[in-house]
């Protein structure tokens, strides 16, 4: 089963998968699709509020942030990783229940990063948001850092996410039954 849409122009199919026996969601992927990641990355551009900086979680908000990143011409976005890396002069951390990944995760940011974001407008990204709960470690990590959030942005909204008055996204994804019809 799948559903087709267009998303920035571009036609996708997105294969539907359960969730549980009752409840489908449609897959989305930029990963590999550069003609719909920057198509994308261009349309939020366009309803982005003003920002210094980015932040996407790791992983599929990655090539989205960085081409918004690079159509922007900003030089540096900020990414919450999903282990802390060597690299880290120290970490912040929040904890996040993802319905697409089992199990509760955390998110790490950089302590050079958050000194960097200090008093700064920050805009959040991030491919399809849902439940909303790794919108939330991402703020929780951004507040903690001290940056001021003035957006939150997806590609997609799904579920209750398209409910809310808060974020800005591009189309809203339905959730499916097991005969994958849109509920």
């Amino acid at each position: 089963m799948e559903y087709k849409m267009t998303i920035a122009g571009c036609e996708r199919a997105l294969p539907l998968c359960p969730l549980n026996e009752n409840l489908y969601i449609g897959a989305f992927v930029i990963f590999g699709d550069p003609e719909l990641t920057t198509a994308c990355a261009k349309a939020l551009l366009e309803k982005a509020p003003e920002y210094d900086y980015l932040i996407t979680a790791e992983s599929k908000g990655i090539p989205l942030v960085h081409e918004m990143a690079r159509l922007a011409g900003n030089q540096k976005y900020f990414l919450a990783r999903k282990k802390p890396k060597l690299y880290m002069t120290g970490v912040f951390e929040a904890t996040v229940r993802s319905i697409t990944t089992e199990g509760e995760q955390k998110l790490y940011l950089d302590t050079a990063d958050a000194e960097m974001m200090r008093g700064k407008k920050i805009l959040i990204v991030d491919d399809v948001i849902s439940t909303g709960e790794s919108l939330k470690a991402l703020e929780a990590l951004v507040e903690k850092a001290g940056g001021e959030i003035v957006g939150k942005m997806a590609i997609l909204a799904e579920g209750d996410a398209t409910e809310r008055d808060d974020l800005i996204y591009l189309e809203k994804l339905p959730l499916f039954d097991k005969d994958g019809n849109a509920i």
